[in-house]
């Protein structure tokens, strides 16, 4: 992930407006909209057909916009632990606040926590004789406040420790505190000893903006530390949001790349994220500051948990670590050999026996199976820093010697010239206006067919004509997909970025799924990929258009099986100018005749290239499908200004062109 500012990819474009489809129906036009003419004849036939890579069409998950705190991981405080502060006390303790004023209640960090991989905790000193009614205490409003829903369970995890005894209320209650949701009573006995207290709530209300108090009436001190607040219903109980990770399935990924992007580097390597310390129980990992998207993680969200993520979603994972360098300071290749033994340690926690050391580990949070990594890469867009290659070549050695199978993936670009140094994989990224993207669907039309692959890791359209995702974007996108599939012999893998933005942290735009505490949707650029989802592991076919129009045109032809047996040709076009089109499709080769009452068309439209969806009107700008009465081999469909359509046409027997 590129920071904003960066240097972009730029090619030569030529001038294109965007289009859009309609098929069945009249389309509304302008009275000067022109209507141009074109042929698309797909090459069905088996002798021209070729395996596009099962693993083509993934995700890209990094932790930037809050995707992880506060998104996908389903923990409600922020800052649980009280370590955002620093080491240093009395530190901040953000965003915690105080119930109560200054002669009521004092409360401030210290480092008496039991945990010695986080040693700080808060300190809460009751001041008041005869407190106000409902107690003194401290609030959490988790991130940008906790969404707590009727009938629903939320798990309270919290240590505690008062040297006399003591009685808390902990509450889940509105904003101002003065709607409460849930409550309990908290005694704490009179020990020197932190003592775990593990309470369930069951909501009676909703309240979207909520916040946790932990309050008292009684006149003393308690120690509070690593606070947590999980919903009980997470994706298969492993701490996920579940509306979010359905989501993802409906995109059916092929692998999941993380933890970053920039966060993996970090601005410096002192706050780069560290793998050792993102496992094992979750009050004993001291979380980090990530300086490059500015805002702290508890980690909770660390690497098992990406690990279990990619099983749960069925998609290989790619481990992208930190090769000894950030964004401004750099391990010389002489010193990096700590930092190779981290990297194997890591390996062995992910694929280990439950009897070696690191896997052992791994077998004690819950999962004695190894973890099937069979992709790293090494560092993130660090090719051409001093140390890159010498470094480089440092771990590729050691991960080849110890564990054969994996592929590796290098930082630098091998699309146009060749690699000075092994790699099985080439990252390419690219952010870019939509015009170049889209003129960018033939940038792998000439690559070398020898070497390592590419894995387009990183795209996607930005700035101007993006906005918080375009309808013009995604047409472009789409486009430039095109140009992978039919590429897909030399580009292995390819995914969007970034995936996710919570609503109140826009650090970047656009994203393919916006969401805040209860809410989400998904951008054009999310709904565009829905309709690449079949094809990994599908066939491509040759699709040549023929039209003086043919400039802002782009199209791929796949054929692929569902997992009952039933067979689609799928013929997906971008219609990126400004006039609609009368298009022919021609059909030769098929080994199967077409059954038009189970073929339909899919829309990608709306009324202006600038659309975007929104929370309060979502689907703006979402895919139509309806049925494709005239599918047939040969047939005339109409494409609309600004338009991304897929044709479906079923095939009457399960029957490919080659063996899939």
């Amino acid at each position: 992930m590129k920071r904003m500012g960066t240097k972009e990819v730029f090619r030569p474009t030529i001038s294109c407006l965007l289009l859009l489809f309609c098929v069945g129906c009249k389309c509304l036009a302008s009275e000067l909209e022109a209507t141009q003419t074109a042929t698309l004849k797909v090459d069905a036939s088996s002798q021209l057909a070729r395996k596009i890579p099962d693993t083509l069409f993934g995700m890209f998950f990094e932790e930037i916009n809050h995707a992880g705190a506060g998104g996908i991981w389903a923990e409600l405080v922020s800052n649980r632990g009280f370590e955002a502060g620093g080491l240093h006390t009395p530190s901040n303790i953000d965003p915690w606040s105080i119930i109560g004023d200054d002669s009521s209640v004092f409360v401030a960090t210290d480092r008496t926590s039991c945990f010695s991989r986080n040693i700080i905790a808060l300190r809460m000193e009751v001041l008041c004789d005869d407190c106000p009614a409902g107690g003194v205490g401290i609030y959490n409003p988790g991130f940008w406040g906790m969404n707590i829903e009727d009938g629903k369970t939320y798990n309270l995890v919290m240590y505690v420790k008062s040297a006399e005894a003591a009685e808390l209320t902990v509450s889940l209650a509105s904003s101002d505190g003065l709607q409460k949701l849930a409550s309990a009573t908290v005694p704490v006995a009179g020990t020197s000893s932190w003592t775990k207290v593990e309470q369930k709530f069951i909501a009676k209300g909703t309240n979207r903006t909520s916040r946790l108090q932990i309050t008292s009436n009684k006149k003393g001190v308690v120690w509070l530390d690593q606070v947590s607040l999980m919903p009980s219903d997470t994706f298969k109980g492993h701490g996920f949001r579940k509306e979010l990770i359905s989501m993802l399935l409906d995109l059916k990924p092929r692998f999941l790349r993380f933890p970053g992007g920039c966060f993996v580097e970090g601005d410096w390597l002192r706050n780069a994220f560290r793998w050792r310390e993102s496992i094992g129980p979750w009050e004993e990992r001291p979380g980090h500051f990530g300086d490059v998207w500015h805002y702290w993680t508890d980690d909770g969200l660390g690497y098992y948990e990406f690990l279990q993520l990619s099983e749960d979603l069925g998609a290989a994972p790619i481990w992208v670590f930190n090769n000894g360098i950030s964004h401004n300071d750099e391990v010389s290749t002489a010193a990096i050999a700590p930092f190779v033994k981290d990297v194997l340690d890591s390996l062995e926690f992910a694929r280990g026996t439950a009897n070696s050391t690191w896997g052992s580990v791994r077998a004690a949070m819950g999962h004695p199976e190894p973890f099937p990594v069979k992709y790293v890469a090494i560092g993130n867009e660090d090719c051409g820093k001093k140390y890159y290659l010498g470094n480089y070549l440092k771990f590729y050695n050691a991960i080849r010697e110890a564990y054969p199978d994996i592929q590796m993936i290098s930082n630098c670009d091998g699309s146009s010239k060749p690699l000075d140094h092994p790699a099985d994989l080439y990252d390419f990224h690219v952010y870019t206006d939509s015009k170049t993207l889209f003129n960018m669907k033939g940038t792998f039309d000439r690559t070398s067919r020898t070497g390592p692959k590419a894995f387009v890791s990183e795209y996607a359209v930005w700035r101007s004509d993006a906005g918080r995702g375009s309808l013009l974007a995604s047409l472009a996108e789409a486009a430039f997909l095109t140009g992978l599939e039919k590429n897909s012999d030399i580009v292995q893998m390819a995914s969007y970025a970034p995936l996710f933005v919570n609503d109140n942290d826009q650090t970047w735009n656009p994203d393919a799924i916006v969401f805040n505490s209860w809410q989400q949707y998904g951008t054009p650029s999310y709904w565009m990929q829905k309709l690449f989802r079949e094809s990994s592991g599908a066939m491509i076919h040759p699709a040549t258009i023929s039209s003086s129009y043919s400039g802002s045109l782009a199209a791929s032809a796949i054929t692929w099986q569902e997992d009952s047996g039933n067979s689609f040709l799928r013929v997906k076009i971008v219609n990126f100018g400004s006039d609609k089109v009368n298009l022919t499709i021609s059909v030769t080769g098929l080994q199967a005749s077409i059954n038009a009452l189970g073929s339909n068309a899919t829309v990608l439209t709306s009324s202006n290239v600038m659309d975007e969806n929104s929370f309060s009107n979502p689907n703006k700008v979402v895919p139509v499908t309806s049925q494709l009465g005239n599918a047939a081999e040969q047939m005339q469909v109409t494409l609309a200004a600004h338009s991304f359509s897929s044709f479906e046409l079923a095939l009457a027997q399960s029957k490919l062109v080659a063996e899939m």
